[in-house]
């Protein structure tokens, strides 16, 4: 605190000299001209070293000062969470962002160092504000204080775009309220291998979902792009959540088909949307990283999407193009080849400004090639206000923070993007029956239902799930035995003192899964780069649900995990499974809520669940060959298909019907459904429309997701639910790769999940 109070004089003198009469004002201060005019005038007055200084990204000062003490240079060679600069220390870096040749920071983590660094930045030359990008995943709680939302998977099982959009705005206001101004966020990638740990940011294996959330993120994110909103990023571009190993960061190859058909979607409606920063994928495509890859960069995302925006990099790939993909010999190779691609700015490193520098004065790079970029990002910064507000007040940024109304919002969330998979009747729980419960299992009572990207919260920020049991039913005796919080450090004097307590009670309740928690980075099982060649509990849990259940007293499971577990063992025994993912601040209290029929359960799931890491890839989706030849001995079905989850109430479907059979190719086709509430409760239910091209030029999966609707009704309530067809939910690409709707015969499901058994189906034509 000691630097940031003894630069508030700082700061107030660089308000004074940005307050300078009107008529004295150069162009790029005066905020009534356009912001070409201020982008072009500011650009004139730049040298070279400030131009390249706006194209590279830096880590906070705190960051540097924390890390430099306990990491080594070998370290950072593969540490891609924490980072400083070998011969470089926070005062240099200070004394860069005074000359004015740093124009971003990540990993800024509160309002009096973003202010601080910022009051530097005011003593430069040209005053150009630094812009603060953070990863607020699912909420700016990367950052403590602020709101942890369910993680995306979660989000994603609610099927709700207004809360997508709901969250995006809160997330925005709580950003503003520390001075940051861009999230790297919505992860748009198409998760289809569970093994990758980062499919918890992700909202799943459907590119039509996946894309549907992902622009009302955008849109929340950005609203109308001036000083209460934040940049958004659509990220990783492109095909890195279907590693060749299931690894993050390890070589994607996938044909151009499958590429434009189900990767590029998502990135192409967020550019649609109005998204404008983007961020290249780790890995490498079909032999070219995604950070020199000018068909990606160049070709695609500007000439063929007209993206406006600029392209950022992922953590210290540029340099990975030199010293991981060996595709150029040197650093200043690696740049010149990602800057000519189209790479725009340069997340982390000290090297890029005199590298850079050089090429240009060498002519390799052409100054008006500089220009673009820097164009590119002062006209974002511009257009977010931060040459008139540069500084956020730490005096109110509470106020904001972690309300009432964002608090709310993260229980809502947490409670519909929780997913009942099993229940045979043991649920919602009575509290007249069972008096005495044990509660036991690593996430039972445990800040990891946060979720990844969440930094470690004050007590009163967060509701673990034993806590949440004991606040929905305080009368229940809760027996807690606890199993830490590491899987891979569980004690078997602990699961046998589970045991025997379980014994004792009247029901039990496991609540297990992965540990996510970055505040202990190197014991995670799921998360960024945290991948798995299985898919089962780790550790001493499989032993501890079975024990328990081997007690005859009856027993719950529930997982908190950020991807599809294996837990066939459980789902064939266990009479109670609830998946809660990561369901973030409000977790705890909303598993409670749906145990006890507080809250009829209403998420579907966004990934298909395996029996086992054996049937990967598995996806609803799939080509019709897929499974023409089964598996021997275990079966090629899913564990729970994708759109699958149960409610405490049963939807009826009927009266499927097609306003006519017939489409024009450039027409549309009504399609309704009706829903009745059969049960005695109130209940969400999402209805889902996929479609079918019963025959076609070139292969086409079994089923496709095209419409999704989510609805509420009362007992005996009945809805009539209605889906349009229109030509580009039939268009694929033909044979020589160019769109087309085709005349024949199509086939609509509809229904509460993407089994075949739960579908209904009607047939049209197109003319």
């Amino acid at each position: 605190m000691r630097i940031y109070k003894a630069a508030l004089c700082v700061m107030l003198a660089g308000v004074l000299v940005t307050n300078v009469d009107a008529k004295k004002k150069p162009v790029y201060k005066d905020a009534s001209r356009p912001v070409e005019e201020r982008v072009e005038d500011l650009l004139s007055r730049m040298t070279l070293e400030e131009k390249v200084g706006q194209m590279n990204q830096f880590v906070g000062v705190e960051h540097i000062k924390a890390n430099e003490a306990h990491l080594s240079p070998e370290d950072l060679k593969t540490n891609t969470a924490q980072a400083y600069y070998p011969g470089f220390p926070a005062p240099v870096i200070e004394q860069w962002t005074k000359d004015g040749v740093i124009g971003s920071f990540l990993h800024v983590l509160t309002v009096e160092e973003a202010n601080y660094l910022q009051s530097l930045a005011m003593q430069s030359r040209l005053q150009i504000p630094i812009m603060f990008g953070i990863d607020a995943i699912h909420g700016n709680c990367n950052c403590p204080d602020n709101t942890a939302y369910p993680t995306s998977i979660g989000l994603a099982s609610s099927f709700n775009t207004d809360m997508a959009y709901t969250i995006a705005r809160q997330t925005a206001k709580e950003m503003r309220a520390m001075n940051m101004h861009w999230t790297f966020n919505p992860n748009v990638e198409v998760a289809r291998d569970a093994r990758w740990g980062r499919c918890g940011e992700t909202f799943g294996e459907d590119p039509y979902l996946v894309t549907k959330m992902g622009v009302e993120l955008v849109k929340g994110y950005q609203g109308d792009m001036d000083s209460d909103d934040v940049l958004a990023c659509i990220k990783h571009f492109v095909g890195g959540s279907q590693p060749i190993n299931g690894t993050n960061g390890s070589p994607t190859d996938l044909s151009e088909r499958t590429i434009r058909e189900v990767f590029f979607p998502p990135f192409q409606a967020g550019v649609e949307a109005g998204a404008l920063s983007l961020m290249t994928a780790h890995n490498e495509l079909n032999g070219i990283p995604c950070h020199s890859n000018d068909w990606l960069m160049t070709d695609v995302l500007r000439g063929e999407w007209g993206f406006e925006g600029f392209v950022v990099s992922d953590w210290m790939d540029i340099e990975h193009i030199h010293d991981l993909h060996a595709t150029a010999e040197n650093l200043k190779e690696a740049f010149y080849q990602s800057i000519m691609a189209g790479m725009d700015l340069h997340m982390h490193g000290v090297y890029w400004n005199e590298l850079v520098c050089e090429l240009v004065r060498e002519g390799r790079i052409p100054e008006s090639r500089i220009d673009e970029s820097v164009r590119r990002i002062l006209g974002i910064k511009f257009r977010l206000g931060l040459f008139e507000q540069p500084y956020a007040d730490a005096e109110k940024t509470m106020e904001v923070r972690l309300c009432d109304e964002h608090r709310q919002t993260a229980l809502d969330a947490a409670r519909q993007g929780i997913v009942l998979l099993k229940n045979e009747g043991l649920l919602p729980l009575q509290e007249s029956k069972y008096k005495k419960v044990l509660v036991t299992g690593i996430n039972a009572d445990d800040h990891n239902i946060l979720g990844d990207w969440t930094a470690a919260q004050k007590p009163e920020n967060c509701v673990t799930i034993l806590e949440g049991l004991r606040m929905v039913s305080p009368e229940t005796e809760f027996v807690f035995v606890d199993q830490g919080w590491d899987p891979q450090g569980m004690s078997q004097a602990k699961v046998d003192e589970a045991v025997e307590v379980a014994a004792a009670c009247d029901l039990n309740i496991v609540v297990a899964g992965e540990h996510m928690f970055r505040d202990h980075w190197t014991r995670k099982t799921c998360g960024e780069d945290t991948d798995r060649s299985d898919l089962n509990l780790v550790g001493l849990q499989q032993e501890l649900v079975e024990r328990v259940y081997a007690t005859g007293v009856p027993t719950i499971v529930v997982l908190v995990t950020g991807r599809p577990l294996s837990v066939e063992w459980i789902s064939e025994n266990i009479p109670a499974l609830l998946n809660a993912w990561e369901p973030g601040m409000y977790g705890g209290q909303a598993v409670a809520e749906i145990l006890y029929g507080k809250v009829n359960p209403s998420a579907k799931l966004p990934m298909t669940m395996p029996r086992s890491v054996g049937q990967g890839q598995i996806i609803y989706n799939h080509k019709p060959s897929q499974y023409f030849h089964p598996y021997v001995v275990t079966p090629s079905t899913p564990l729970y298909p994708f759109g699958y989850g149960l409610s405490y109430t049963e939807y009826e479907y009927s009266d499927l019907t097609l306003a006519s059979q017939e489409m024009a190719a450039d027409g549309s086709l009504k399609v309704s459904v009706k829903v009745t509430n059969k049960g005695d409760m109130a209940g969400d239910e999402i209805v889902q429309l996929y479609l079918r091209d019963k025959y076609s030029q070139v292969t086409r999966p079994v089923k496709e997701l095209k419409d999704f609707a989510r609805i509420s009704l009362q007992p005996g309530e009945s809805k009539v639910v209605e889906f349009t067809i229109t030509p580009d939910k039939l268009m694929y690409l033909d044979r020589k790769m160019n769109p087309i709707v085709e005349a024949g015969e199509f086939i609509v499901m509809v229904g509460p999940s993407s089994d075949d058994k739960d579908l209904m189906s009607a047939s049209f034509w197109v003319k």
